[in-house]
């Protein structure tokens, strides 16, 4: 739960290393050259034309994706090269070159759309993450993603997240256990403690050292009081779902009262006109869906380079 979190280099690593980066570009590409390969450029490109194309911003935003790029040639455009002209995380302004490819002129065009589509859209959620932490103002709290993702996309979107200045939440399933009203139907509050106190003991002995948390939903204060009296160290996280800042507040006070180490997490009816009030009430996490399934591609061009 305190372990630094890594840097953006060390997170796109860490996602590349799951192979999921690398089936998504493996699928694009089949989806985009067949098994033709570009008959437009098979009829209009020589050979052995070689060539150079920037890739720049047709608006300005927060860039996302450069990451992503040496990964995509490697799949499309095997025998190209290419040039970083900056970084992920960094604004970009409308016309400003971000990088340059050179290479076998046939593979800077199959590439190119992919390409662009990844940076596009990965820009895009990085942007809009950009808004919200500028809308969230001076807190304690993180900003945070959920699983509202693209499938398939879901890896490059929360890497997408963190150069927007947000935090990863959990990657999927797989890696931390998220208790919501759906797993504590017909779970009275009298019986919620001893219910999930039990659950996170088989999590914890189901994976002793590979969850990321233990988070359990509440959307009442009575279900969190129930919760405030579990054994300490077994549950990492309360999400407080669509709570009003007044209520969050309480269950901040509640929570300090009970001098435990369990984090609250906010969450549902968060926009950037509602986030700086939730954040300003003592909660350590806001997380947002909308930085991913409402955000709205950055456009990019790849123009050549004579």
């Amino acid at each position: 739960m305190s372990t630094p979190a890594p840097t953006l280099p060390e997170f796109y690593e860490s996602l590349r290393k799951t192979g999921l980066v690398r089936r998504l570009l493996e699928l694009a590409r089949d989806e985009d050259l067949g098994d033709g390969g570009d008959v437009t450029s098979l009829v209009t490109i020589p050979e052995r034309q070689q060539g150079r194309a920037a890739i720049v911003a047709r608006q300005p935003g927060v860039l996302a994706g450069l990451a992503v790029v040496p990964d995509v040639l490697a799949v499309f455009a095997p025998r190209c090269g290419f040039e970083s002209k900056s970084s992920d995380g960094r604004p970009v302004a409308t016309k400003a070159v971000v990088g340059v490819i050179d290479g076998p002129m046939r593979e800077i065009l199959a590439a190119e759309r992919t390409l662009l589509n990844i940076v596009s859209r990965l820009s895009g959620v990085a942007t809009r993450t950009a808004e919200f932490v500028t809308a969230m103002g001076p807190s304690k709290a993180k900003l945070c993603d959920t699983r509202k993702t693209t499938p398939g996309l879901r890896v490059l979107e929360k890497y997408a997240v963190r150069c927007g200045g947000g935090e990863s939440h959990r990657l999927g399933l797989h890696d931390a256990v998220l208790i919501k009203d759906n797993h504590l139907s017909g779970v009275p509050v009298e019986r919620l403690a001893a219910y999930v106190g039990e659950a996170a003991r088989r999590a914890r002995e189901l994976r002793p050292s590979g969850l990321a948390f233990i988070e359990v939903e509440v959307d009442s204060l009575e279900q969190l009081a129930a919760l405030l009296t579990i054994e300490p160290g077994l549950l990492d996280i309360v999400l407080l779902d669509n709570m009003s800042p007044i209520i969050l507040h309480r269950a901040v006070e509640m929570r300090d009262a009970a001098g435990t180490r369990v984090l609250l997490e906010a969450s549902g009816g968060v926009n950037l006109t509602t986030i700086r009030a939730i954040a300003a009430t003592g909660v350590d996490r806001v997380s947002v869906g909308s930085l991913t399934h409402a955000a709205v591609s950055l456009d990019f061009g790849l123009d050549a380079i004579a």
